[in-house]
C-alpha cells in the first residue's frame, strides 16, 4: 500500500474641464443625458467580490465522485451506500436518485462516480470484485441506471484489468485496480484508475482499451475540452507537493505534456468560467494519517499559463470532487459534505 495509497488506499479618470463657463455648462449637461441612458463605466467594470464558500449539504455516507446532470442539480456519489443522489445546487435539498448499486467494502470504492449520455445516468463502481477482497457476485465497471433500483452492467473493467495487466512496471496488488474518475468522450468514457496508472476508453457496447499508460503518478481526475483530455495526478504516496500536477494528452497520440505542478495530492481537474482549475485533496502528513490528507489543508486553484497554481481557496477539508455551474465551484468532501465557493471565475 505505501507506494500506491490513494484515499484510505492506495480564483477612466474624471476629464477636468478648464474651457469657459459655457463650454461646461454644455459638457455638465451633455454628461447628465449620457448618465441617465448609459450605466455608469465605475459601475460597469466593478471588481469582482472575493470568492465566498458556503456549506450546501452534509451527512453524504462515503461521497467521493460528482457530476452537473442535464437539469443542472448535482449528482452525487455515496459508495458506502450504494446510492446516487440528487442534490439542488440552490437549496441543498437533497433526494435518492438511484439505489442498491454494489457498497464499498473497504472503506473507499463501490459507486465512485457518475456521469452522463444523453440523459441516461451511468456509474462507475470499483473495489468490489478483487481476489484480494471477500468473495461477491458485484463488478468493478460502469453500470447504466435503468430506474430508481435497476442497472445493467455495460463495461466490465475489473476482469479486463486482470486480463491486461500494466506493461510499465511498478508495484501494485489490486489487480482489478482503483478506478477513480468517469468522464464523457466521443459516446462513451474515459476511466482514470489511480492504482494501475493508466487511462482506459470504454465504449458503450463494453468495449475497452488503454488510451495511455503511465508510471507510479497516481491519475485522478479528468476533463475534456475539444479533443485534449486534462488529468490531475496525486503523486506516488505521500503525494508530494513536487508530484502533484495537471498533464494533458490527445488521444489520437497520447504522450503526456505537463501543465503545472507542484501543488500535492490532486483528486480532479475542471473548466469554470474559460479557466482551468484543480482541487487539491490537501497535504499528507505520515506522523498522523499516511493514507488521508491532513483536514484542512486542502484547495482550490487556478492553473496558470506558466506552469504554477494560483490558490484561490485553501483551508477545506479533504475535497475529492470539483464541479462548476457558471462562476460557482461546488466541491464533495471525505467527510460527506458539498461546499459552494462563489464568485470563483468572475470575468476581468
Amino acid at each position: 500500500m505505501k507506494k500506491q495509497n490513494i484515499l484510505a488506499l492506495a480564483l477612466k479618470p474624471a476629464i477636468r474641464v478648464t474651457e469657459s463657463v459655457g463650454i461646461g455648462i454644455v459638457l455638465m449637461l451633455t454628461a447628465a443625458v449620457i448618465a441617465m441612458i448609459t450605466p455608469s463605466a465605475a459601475s460597469a467594470s466593478s471588481p469582482c467580490p472575493g470568492p465566498t464558500a458556503t456549506r450546501l449539504v452534509t451527512g453524504l455516507e462515503g461521497a467521493m465522485g460528482s457530476t452537473v446532470g442535464p437539469d443542472g442539480a448535482l449528482y452525487v456519489t455515496e459508495g458506502a451506500a450504494g446510492r446516487i443522489s440528487r442534490v439542488d445546487p440552490q437549496t441543498g435539498e437533497k433526494t435518492t436518485f438511484a439505489s442498491g448499486l454494489p457498497p464499498a467494502v473497504i472503506g473507499i470504492g463501490g459507486a465512485i462516480d457518475v456521469a452522463f449520455i444523453d440523459n441516461i445516468a451511468y456509474v462507475l463502481v470499483t473495489l468490489v470484485s478483487d481476489p484480494l477482497l471477500p468473495p461477491s457476485s458485484d463488478i468493478d465497471g460502469i453500470y447504466r441506471v435503468d430506474g430508481p433500483d435497476s442497472f445493467t452492467v455495460v463495461a466490465d473493467i475489473g476482469q479486463f484489468n486482470l486480463d491486461n495487466p500494466p506493461i510499465i512496471p511498478f508495484p501494485y496488488f489490486i489487480h482489478t485496480g482503483l478506478q477513480f474518475k468517469l468522464e464523457t468522450y466521443r459516446g462513451g468514457f474515459l476511466v482514470s484508475d489511480s492504482h494501475l496508472n493508466r487511462v482506459l476508453r470504454v465504449a458503450l457496447d463494453g468495449e475497452i482499451s488503454v488510451l495511455i499508460d503511465f508510471d507510479n503518478i497516481v491519475p485522478t481526475g479528468l476533463e475534456v475540452r475539444g479533443s485534449t483530455v486534462y488529468m490531475a495526478a496525486a503523486g506516488p504516496d505521500p503525494h508530494l507537493p513536487q508530484t502533484g500536477k495537471v498533464v494533458s494528452f490527445d488521444p489520437r497520440s497520447p504522450t503526456a505534456t505537463e501543465v503545472a505542478s507542484d501543488v500535492p495530492f490532486l483528486l480532479d481537474v475542471e473548466f469554470g468560467g474559460g479557466r482551468l482549475y484543480a482541487l487539491s485533496h490537501g497535504t499528507v502528513d505520515p506522523n498522523i494519517d499516511p493514507s488521508n490528507a491532513v483536514p484542512y489543508t486542502g484547495a482550490l486553484v487556478k492553473v496558470n499559463e506558466d506552469g504554477t497554481f494560483t490558490v484561490i481557496m485553501d483551508a477545506l477539508d479533504r475535497p475529492t470532487s470539483l464541479e462548476f455551474i457558471g462562476n460557482t465551484a461546488y466541491f464533495v468532501t471525505l467527510t460527506g459534505e458539498i461546499w459552494k465557493i462563489e464568485g470563483v471565475s468572475c470575468p476581468h
